[in-house]
């Protein structure tokens, strides 16, 4: 577990995970975490994945364990990918396979189409159309937050985000994970990031691209998926069973592994 000192005098927590065999050379996998969460989010890839590949888990710029930012944060999406990058520079990875969860495979997205000298391939799991709502849904979603807190948002849309099938015990832990996170992030990474308009980025995304969505998706059928999908060439999409729309956590063992047959046929 690491520390990262940004520019600005904020913080940015990581870690990584190694299991590979120590005499050979390994290819980076970086996972980009969702909205309200953090590096723990992964706990179902890692197992799979980190005997295979370096696996690095950043927690996003004021989420987890890196520093809360204030309400007025000028959040841009161009801001999150240069903290990656920071990361990246600073482990001496050149290239990496990308993976994004949720509002990290929108960041996911831009950051593959802005910083294509340092993504090799790009999966995105369980995230939302290109472009996702109105200046209305974007205002209520940031009142809530600031009202209630994120503790009573992520208890109101949890049964969408893991589905009817996910066990009772983990969606309470869900809950109050999620809730830890510093209204004051929250609130303007909503009001923000959370709402960008990825649209032009999908249409300049280069890399080979997995998407992974369930049948029945709270954040898109599977024809608004495919919709965006296949603009993009080399790319393919799974689409898994059930009706969560956080299908890196509702399934994590089956996207682990699709992301390891993709890879693998798509090495840096």
């Amino acid at each position: 577990m690491s520390i990262l000192s940004l520019p600005d005098g904020h913080q940015l927590f990581y870690t990584t995970d190694d299991f590979t065999d120590p005499w050979r050379s390994h290819e980076t996998i970086l996972l980009c975490h969702g909205n309200n969460e953090s590096h723990l989010a992964w706990y179902g890839w890692v197992p799979h994945l980190a005997r295979h590949y370096k696996i690095v888990r950043p927690d996003m710029r004021g989420f987890g364990a890196s520093t809360p930012v204030p309400r007025d944060f000028a959040w841009t999406l161009d801001v999150v990918i240069d903290d990656y990058v920071r990361v990246m520079d600073h482990l001496g990875i050149e290239r990496i396979h990308l993976v994004g969860a949720k509002i990290g495979g929108v960041i996911g997205r831009a950051f593959a189409a802005r910083r294509a000298d340092r993504v090799s391939t790009l999966t995105v799991v369980g995230s939302p159309p290109p472009i996702r709502a109105d200046a209305k849904t974007r205002a209520a979603r940031v009142k809530e937050v600031e009202e209630f807190g994120i503790e009573h948002w992520a208890r109101r849309s949890m049964g969408g985000r893991l589905g009817s099938e996910f066990p009772a015990e983990g969606v309470q832990w869900w809950i109050r994970y999620m809730g830890r996170t510093a209204v004051s992030t929250e609130a303007g990474f909503a009001e923000t990031i959370n709402f960008s308009d990825i649209t032009q980025d999908v249409a300049n995304i280069r890399c080979p691209m997995l998407v992974i969505t369930t049948e029945e998706s709270g954040l898109a059928s599977v024809a608004q998926t495919r919709e965006w999908q296949e603009k993009v060439a080399h790319s393919e999409l799974v689409v898994l069973p059930g009706d969560s729309f956080h299908a890196a956590a509702s399934h994590s063992e089956q996207c682990a592994k699709a992301l390891l047959d993709f890879i693998k046929r798509h090495p840096i």
